[in-house]
C-alpha cells in the first residue's frame, strides 16, 4: 500500500489536497490507521488520483469530478466523455465571455478618449444561416418581458462578436440565451436590442435554408432574406450585463425525458402562490429536488427533503418547450441559485429560472 506522502508525490496532488478529497468523499483511502489517523492507499488508486489531479487542474467542479470518477471506475465511457465535453464547453464559454468583456472595455476606453465616438457608429454587416437564427429566436422568445415599465426588456439582445451572434431575452424572473454562427464580420463586439415586434417580423422571414443578411447601422437594424426585409430602430436602452449572470454555481445535474417530465409537472402537485412580485399575477409553484438515484421528483408540501428548488411551473413548462429536445439537463446549483435548463448537445443554448422562496 502507498502512504499518503507517496501518493502525493506520484499523483501530483498535495498531502493537504488528498486529505480534503478524503473528507469530501471523492478519493477515500483504502485504510486509515485507527490510532495515528494515517491514510494508506491501494496501488490501483494511483490512477484515480492522477485523473483527479488532471480534472482539478482543468478547473472541473467537484460535483462533476465525482461523476467522472464514478464513470471511470464503472467503464462508462459515454458518461465520462459527455462530462468532459460539457466542461470544455463551459471553459470555452468563459473564455468567450472574458474576450467579450475586454472588447467592451476597449470600446469604452475609446469613447472616453474621444467622447464624440458612439458605440454604434460602425456599420456591421454579416450573414447568418436562416435555420440557426430561427432556432435561436425560438429558444429565447418566451423569456422576453411584456412589462411596459421596463422597455429595455421588451426586446431581444443581439450580441455580435467575432463569428458568433448571441440572442438573449429576460423578464427578470427568467433568462434565455441562444446562439448562431455568422460570417462576414470580424470587428469588435456590438450589442443592439431589437424590439419584440421587429424580432417577430425577422422570425417570419426565416423560412428558408439559405443564409440571411443582418446589418446594424447606428440605431437601425435590418434583416434581408432574398427580396424581403424587416427593418426598424433599435431600443435606445442598455441591456443588462447578462454575461455575469449566466455562471450558475456548480451543483447536481439530472437528465430528464421532456415528454414524461412535462406530464409529471402538469399532473403533479403544485403550490398556489401569492401574487408576489411577478407583475401582480398569481402563479403555481412546482417544487423540485434531485433524488439519490439522480432523478427529479416533485415535492409535496410536507416533504422535508433537502436541496429543494421552487420555480414558476408555467415558466418551467415554457422553458422545456423552448429547449426543443427530447432530453434536457436540469442543473440545480446552490439553494437560492437559478435552475438551469440545458441542452445535452449545445451548452451555449440554455435558460435560467429564478427560484421562488418557500414560506414553509
Amino acid at each position: 500500500m502507498r502512504s499518503i506522502g507517496e501518493m502525493a508525490r506520484d499523483s501530483g496532488l498535495s498531502v493537504s489536497a488528498l486529505r480534503f478529497y478524503d473528507r469530501a468523499g471523492v478519493l477515500i483511502p483504502a485504510w486509515v490507521d485507527p490510532v495515528s489517523g494515517y491514510r494508506w492507499y491501494e496501488p490501483e488508486q494511483l490512477e484515480e488520483a492522477r485523473l483527479l489531479a488532471r480534472l482539478r487542474r482543468a478547473g472541473m467542479p467537484l460535483a462533476d469530478i465525482r461523476l467522472v470518477l464514478a464513470g471511470w471506475a464503472g467503464a462508462d465511457t459515454d458518461l465520462v466523455r459527455g462530462l468532459l465535453q460539457a466542461h470544455l464547453r463551459r471553459l470555452e464559454l468563459g473564455l468567450s465571455d472574458a474576450r467579450g468583456e475586454f472588447s467592451t472595455l476597449r470600446a469604452l476606453l475609446d469613447r472616453r478618449e474621444n467622447p464624440m465616438t458612439s458605440l454604434r457608429t460602425a456599420t456591421v454587416r454579416l450573414s447568418v444561416p436562416a435555420p440557426e437564427l430561427a432556432a435561436a429566436l425560438d429558444a429565447v422568445r418566451f423569456a422576453a418581458s411584456t412589462d411596459p415599465e421596463l422597455p429595455v426588456l421588451g426586446g431581444i439582445l443581439f450580441d455580435i462578436e467575432g463569428g458568433e451572434l448571441r440572442v438573449v431575452a429576460t423578464d427578470r424572473y427568467r433568462m434565455a440565451v441562444a446562439h448562431a454562427g455568422t460570417t462576414g464580420y470580424g470587428g469588435p463586439r456590438v450589442e443592439v436590442v431589437v424590439p419584440l415586434p421587429l424580432a417577430d417580423a425577422m422570425r417570419a422571414l426565416l423560412s428558408g435554408e439559405v443564409p440571411v443578411r443582418l446589418a446594424v447601422d447606428g440605431d437601425r437594424v435590418t434583416l434581408e432574406a432574398g427580396d424581403r426585409r424587416a427593418v426598424g430602430q433599435c431600443l435606445d436602452h442598455e441591456f443588462p450585463a447578462y454575461r455575469r449572470l449566466i455562471h450558475v454555481p456548480a451543483g447536481r445535474r439530472a437528465l430528464v425525458g421532456v415528454t414524461a417530465f412535462r406530464n409529471m409537472l402538469e399532473s403533479g402537485p403544485v403550490r398556489a402562490s401569492e401574487a408576489r412580485e411577478q407583475d401582480g399575477v398569481s402563479y403555481d409553484l412546482s417544487v423540485l429536488r434531485v433524488t439519490d438515484d439522480g432523478t427529479v421528483a416533485l415535492c409535496e408540501k410536507d416533504d422535508d427533503g433537502q436541496n429543494k428548488v421552487a420555480v414558476n411551473r408555467e415558466f418551467l413548462l415554457q422553458a422545456l418547450a423552448a429547449g426543443a429536445r427530447d432530453e434536457l439537463l436540469l442543473e440545480f446549483g446552490a439553494p437560492r441559485a437559478p435552475l438551469a435548463i440545458r441542452r445535452v448537445d449545445d451548452e451555449l443554448t440554455f435558460s435560467l429560472l429564478m427560484p421562488v422562496r418557500l414560506e414553509d
